[in-house]
């Protein structure tokens, strides 16, 4: 942004020195990139952080140096354009089709004003900037923007079919020659400002050719409006067509400057183009700007944080000249609303770092003692990380992938079907616009780059979040998970899952149900639940999809849902006495239908083996002879231990008679013979 000498002096006291000035701007977040002069005056080049849009016009930075400097005044024009002719209504209509996209748009017009050369005060100004002048109408609106920051657009009034506006979105296959002279394709999710037939400008972007300004142009519609930011930066990005007005209004404009920049060039074009300008505004708002928030302060906070004491009569006049508003005063605290135009801040910490910055970093010693407190995590991070040092412990190296993924990424580890993928569009990532909804497929893609660079058996692991839409909401549902991928089996994988809740101190029991999400193979994978509650899913990589992603050799792939182990792991393990008592151990071989899961014969087995059964482990199947076709032998080993007394061997076979009996009751089951 850069700002002329001579222009802020009509704004604010400059008896500074020039090198001074742009230091002391520099030190309150104003960088100050060079100063250059231009005919007489200063070009001072400051950088703007994007949170800062109200010092993208004059006013926003002579504001800064009234409240740097404490003695002087700010001053701001007060435009009151005189009204003599008629209704505005009565020679010009506007409506709004979007009002998502357009929160608020004023319409003015004068008539019978006279085109011509701006003053010479004018054009030194713009010059001085490196904005090149047309003519004193549009220099006026350009001169006003430069001012408050605020773009404006004006019309001519005769060119508009049916002298009204529309805000739209544009039509299929509608084009626009725009005031640079090229013609622009558009698209339905642009929005235009159109007049009965057709567009006639870019929303926030940049206006047409068909109804700019020109030498013969005598009645005048002069637009403010506010368009959405992300709307205008869709669209500038889509077109590859970039303006100190969609600069301005792809950050929060200030609600409340719109009016009065319209007045404003109202009275600049009376002042120097003549005419009439007609009584009223056409102002359309879809909603009053709700009302700022008041940000309480304690003073002694000031103190706390920075090391240093400011004196309260000099925070608050540096909050009163940068607008603040000061709703509530004690002996130790105040509070204050930020003005429209400040919409960063928010919280105390940002007065804080109002009253800091400007009074001055300079001011704060470099070995001032400031008090801290050591901050703890919190129960998700201590479980997150938890998670990292169990599978780090169990040979797994963290990757960290990108969130925006191609195509062949994107794909959900879910059966179920999904809605299609949010997309986001960065110049940086032409290809990669889709936000993933699995982490599995990133990791698969790692560990194919990993064999391709020698690395044959890569075991990673990422904790992060997925994105699935919801129909429902305009947010996705930033899901947090833990994924894993290695170069083994079904069973080792199932195994380190089992580990990790181990670690977790999980007691419920995971189970797993068949189950073949992609990219998991059929037969060898399985959906995990804890208990009753989805957990995830794990499983052998299927033999199409290995090819797809380059991978060679076995692999296999979990992904886990942290919200479970989050709700349900406990971070301070039980103690739980050494037994003194031996176990017994007992193998028993049942034959069940193919069909059905191990997980549900042991769950039948646990549940019928009483207090006594420690623990159910499966071992093998089998098939062959002595078995009858469509069914199999599953063989598990049984552990039983009493806390307080020596088992005897019939209380042993009282249980494992009673496992039998469940299981020969709910599934078929028979003893298989030896």
């Amino acid at each position: 942004m850069i700002v002329s000498w001579n222009w802020l002096t009509d704004y604010v006291r400059l008896d500074m020195p020039a090198d001074e000035l742009a230091e002391r701007l520099a030190l309150t977040g104003l960088n100050h990139e060079g100063t250059a002069e231009v005919g007489g005056d200063l070009a001072i080049d400051l950088e703007v952080t994007s949170n800062r849009p109200d010092c993208l016009g004059h006013l926003g930075v002579a504001r800064e140096i009234a409240a740097v400097y404490g003695s002087r005044t700010f001053r701001e024009p007060q435009p009151h354009p005189p009204e003599s002719g008629s209704s505005v209504s009565e020679v010009t209509a506007v409506s709004i089709e979007e009002p998502g996209l357009c929160p608020r748009f004023t319409a003015r017009v004068i008539t019978g004003a006279k085109v011509g050369p701006s003053p010479w005060w004018m054009r030194k100004r713009l010059e001085t900037l490196g904005v090149r002048c047309i003519n004193n109408l549009v220099d006026i609106t350009n001169y006003v923007m430069f001012e408050c920051g605020q773009p404006l657009h004006a019309y001519d009034l005769n060119t508009l079919a049916e002298h009204r506006l529309v805000v739209r979105k544009a039509r299929p296959g509608e084009q626009l020659v725009a005031i640079n002279g090229k013609t622009y394709e558009l698209t339905p999710e642009m929005l235009v400002i159109a007049d009965g037939r057709r567009p006639v400008g870019l929303a926030g972007v940049m206006g047409g050719l068909e109804t700019e300004i020109g030498d013969q142009s005598t009645d005048i519609l002069i637009e403010a409006a506010q368009f959405d930011p992300l709307s205008v930066r869709r669209t500038s990005r889509g077109l590859g067509l970039m303006s100190p007005s969609s600069y301005r209004f792809e950050r929060p404009m200030d609600p409340e400057r719109t009016e009065w920049a319209s007045r404003r060039c109202a009275q600049l074009m009376l002042e120097l183009a003549g005419g009439t300008l007609h009584e009223g505004v056409i102002d359309l708002a879809s909603a009053p700007p709700p009302e700022r928030p008041a940000i309480p302060l304690r003073f002694s906070q000031i103190e706390r944080v920075l090391g240093i004491e400011i004196p309260r009569v000099r925070v608050e006049e540096i909050f009163t000249t940068l607008g603040l508003e000061r709703i509530g005063n004690d002996d130790h605290a105040a509070t204050f609303r930020p003005p429209t135009w400040r919409s960063d801040l928010e919280r105390e910490i940002d007065l804080i770092e109002e009253a800091a910055r400007i009074h001055g970093y300079e001011h704060i010693p470099e070995d001032q003692p400031v008090p801290l407190a050591a901050s703890s995590l919190g129960r998700r991070e201590r479980i997150e990380r938890a998670v990292r040092e169990a599978l780090t412990g169990l040979g797994f190296d963290e990757a960290v992938c990108f969130s925006l993924v191609p195509d062949e990424l994107i794909a959900p580890i879910d059966p179920l079907p999904v809605e299609p993928p949010i997309r986001a569009e960065h110049a940086d990532f032409r290809k990669n616009s889709a936000l993933r909804q699995s982490l599995v497929p990133s990791l698969l893609a790692a560990r194919s780059y990993n064999q391709a660079h020698g690395n044959a058996d890569a075991r990673l692991f990422e904790v992060a979040h997925v994105y699935l839409p919801r129909v429902e909401r305009p947010l996705p549902d930033e899901s947090p998970r833990v994924a894993l991928v290695a170069g083994t089996d079904f069973f080792a994988i199932k195994g380190i899952v089992e580990a990790l809740l181990d670690r977790l101190h999980l007691t419920d029991q995971l189970i797993c149900r068949p189950a073949s999400p992609f990219p998991m193979a059929a037969g060898r994978s399985a959906e995990l639940l804890l208990g009753e509650m989805h957990l995830g899913y794990a499983g052998e990589i299927d033999g199409e999809a290995a090819r797809r992603f380059g991978l060679r050799g076995p692999c296999a792939a979990a992904e886990i849902g942290l919200e479970a182990l989050i709700d349900r792991a406990e971070l301070s393990p039980k103690y739980h006495p050494v037994p003194i008592y031996p176990e017994v151990t007992r193998d028993l071989s049942l034959v069940v239908e193919k069909a059905l899961p191990w997980t549900s014969l042991a769950e039948a087995a646990r549940n019928a083996g009483g207090s006594l059964l420690e623990s159910v482990e499966f071992l093998d199947t089998f098939e062959g002879a002595g078995i009858p076709e469509g069914r199999h032998s599953l063989h598990f080993g049984l552990t039983f231990r009493s806390a307080d007394r020596t088992l005897t061997g019939e209380e042993v076979e009282a249980s494992i008679r009673d496992i039998i009996e469940a299981c020969r009751t709910r599934f078929d089951a028979t003893l298989r013979a030896s």
